[in-house]
């Protein structure tokens, strides 16, 4: 038997005892690695929030002191000096509720699984509406009661007279945007009855 696996053989043995003689609900401290780990994780978490513009950090729960941090971050320019400053927002953002932050960013970023599954959902919508289907605007209604009836109907003349007459697709986006909010309003009150 080499060094190698003999220690490996030792050390799995001892990991094995200590595992047995420690009781099922003793608390550990994180480990110094864990805390590193999750330290780093939140200063690329404000490292991100530094990425958005005011409009969208007023939708995050966040203290006055954080964002402050946050606009004093897009005045730093200098590479040691903009890495100091990311570790401090990475220290206040451990203060804050890391998990609701990261729901907010997810709900926000066009990449997040959620907005693509939303985003392909839309378009269905919007080309089943498109087509000359007339039970497709009235599964579209009952699906979506809060949608602004004559405002869809409305598009919908207007998308297909600017086919027509191949114009630049400006209404046919519109309808897109019509689509997609009335479907994630739909998913949001469908979450908050949920919860």
């Amino acid at each position: 038997m080499s060094d190698r696996r003999f220690y490996a053989a030792k050390k799995a043995l001892e990991q094995n005892a200590h595992q047995q003689d420690v009781p099922e609900d003793a608390d550990f401290e994180p480990s110094k690695t864990e805390r590193k780990r999750e330290a780093h994780a939140a200063r690329d978490l404000g490292a991100e929030l530094c990425a958005l513009s005011d409009a969208q950090l007023a939708a995050f729960p966040l203290s006055d002191s954080l964002l402050a941090a946050i606009g004093e971050s897009r005045n730093i320019h200098a590479h040691g000096a903009r890495k100091r400053h990311l570790q401090y927002i990475g220290k206040l953002m451990r203060q804050h509720d890391v998990v609701a932050i990261e729901a907010e960013l997810n709900r926000i970023d066009p990449d997040a699984p959620q907005n693509i599954r939303l985003q392909h959902e839309s378009e269905r919508w919007r080309e089943r509406l498109l087509s000359d289907d007339a039970a497709a605007v009235t599964d579209f209604i009952s699906s979506h009661p809060q949608v602004d009836i004559q405002a869809l109907r409305q598009l919908l003349r207007q998308v297909a007279k600017e086919r027509a007459e191949q114009k630049p697709p400006r209404y046919f986006r519109e309808l897109f945007r019509l689509v997609r909010d009335n479907l994630s309003q739909t998913e949001e009150q469908a979450s908050g009855h949920d919860a």
